[in-house]
C-alpha cells in the first residue's frame, strides 16, 4: 500500500509515519501544506491520502477540501481525513457526495498502528470509515425523525460495526455470533431502510449515509 501523509505538525507527522512504516506501508510522500496535495496524488498515484482536517494557511477546513478534490479527481485513490474533532458534519461533507474510499478518524485513533492500517486497508478495498466515536454519539442521539426507529438493538449494533468499517466477518467474531446471522441482520437494516440493491449502489455505504444524516 503506498500512501502519502498531509499534516502540519511536523512531531505528528512523523508520528504517522513511523507508524505505517513499520507496518509495511510505503509512504511516498509527505507534506506540511495541503495545497501541494493534488499535484503530488497526480504525480504519484498512490493508493491512499492520510491529510488533517485543518492546515496551513487559516487552519480551518483546507485538508477537508483537499480530500474532496482529490476523491473526486482520483476516485481511486482512497482519503482518510484525521481531526481532533468529533464533528459528524466533516465525516458527512467528506462521504456524501463519494462515499466510497473515504473514512473519517479522530487523531487519537491513529497512533493504533493496527487501527490506522486497518482502516487504510478499508478505505483502499472502497468500504466507509467513520470513527468510533462519532458512531456513538449518533447512535445515540435522540432525533424526533429517526429513520433508525425500527431497527432493533441487534440491528443498530450491527450498523454501527458497519459505519466503523468493519466486514461481516469481523462483525461476527467482535459480536461472538454466526456470519450468517450477521448477514441476516444486514437484510433486516437494508429492508427497514428501504435500501434496494443495485449495481450501482452500495447499500452498506448508504445505511452508514442514513446514520450520519439521521
Amino acid at each position: 500500500m503506498r500512501v502519502i501523509v498531509a499534516e502540519d505538525s511536523m512531531l505528528t507527522r512523523a508520528g504517522i509515519v513511523q507508524v505505517l512504516t513499520e507496518s509495511g506501508v510505503e509512504v511516498v510522500a509527505q507534506v506540511s501544506d495541503a495545497g501541494p496535495l493534488l499535484a503530488l496524488v497526480e504525480r504519484s498515484r498512490p493508493d491512499a491520502v492520510v491529510v488533517d482536517i485543518r492546515m496551513p494557511p487559516t487552519y480551518t477546513q483546507e485538508g477537508l477540501d483537499a480530500a474532496e478534490q482529490i476523491h473526486q479527481a482520483f476516485p481511486k485513490t482512497g482519503v482518510l481525513v484525521l481531526s481532533q474533532y468529533v464533528e459528524a458534519r466533516y465525516a458527512l461533507r467528506l462521504i456524501e457526495g463519494n462515499p466510497e474510499g473515504a473514512g473519517y478518524l479522530l487523531k487519537d485513533r491513529v497512533m493504533d498502528p493496527a487501527a490506522l492500517v486497518d482502516a487504510l486497508r478499508r478505505i483502499c478495498d472502497g468500504e466507509t470509515v467513520v470513527d468510533p466515536t462519532i458512531v456513538a454519539r449518533l447512535m445515540g442521539r435522540k432525533r424526533r425523525n429517526d429513520p433508525l426507529a425500527e431497527l432493533t438493538a441487534r440491528e443498530r449494533e450491527v450498523l454501527a460495526l458497519v459505519a466503523e468499517g468493519l466486514t461481516n466477518h469481523a462483525i461476527a467474531e467482535r459480536l461472538v455470533i454466526a456470519e450468517r446471522t450477521v448477514e441476516k441482520h444486514m437484510a433486516q437494516i437494508f429492508a427497514k431502510l428501504a435500501l434496494e440493491e443495485s449495481p450501482d449502489q452500495h447499500r452498506r455505504v448508504l445505511a452508514v449515509l442514513t446514520l450520519l444524516r439521521a
